[in-house]
């Protein structure tokens, strides 16, 4: 699938990220279509930048069929892959476990 060209956003290793940074364009739009703000995406991802997110939600509103069909073949994939309780039981539940000990 060919993706329109911006400075926002980059394709890399199959996947659309903001450029210059790791998060994926993936992140930016769900968190923008679940209504939050310019402004607390970048609370949510510190490594971004304000003009970063307002470029991504501009690519994702100016090309949103094209978006939208790479967010629903990235679910298929995800949805694909095994998961880690599946693949390793034992390590899947020592990270729960590490997790609930963080949030307390």
């Amino acid at each position: 699938m060919a993706y329109p060209a911006s400075p926002y956003v980059e394709e890399r290793h199959g996947g659309r990220y903001i450029a210059r940074a790791r998060v994926s364009l993936d992140s930016v739009v769900i968190s923008f279509q679940e209504g939050d703000t310019p402004e607390e995406i970048v609370e949510s991802f510190s490594t971004l930048q304000l003009y970063q997110v307002y470029g991504a939600i501009a690519y994702y509103l100016e090309n949103e069929q094209t978006v939208k069909d790479y967010l629903a073949l990235q679910r298929e994939r995800d949805r694909a892959q095994p998961k880690l309780s599946e693949i390793d039981p034992a390590l899947f539940a020592r990270l729960e476990e590490a997790r609930k000990q963080m949030n307390h």
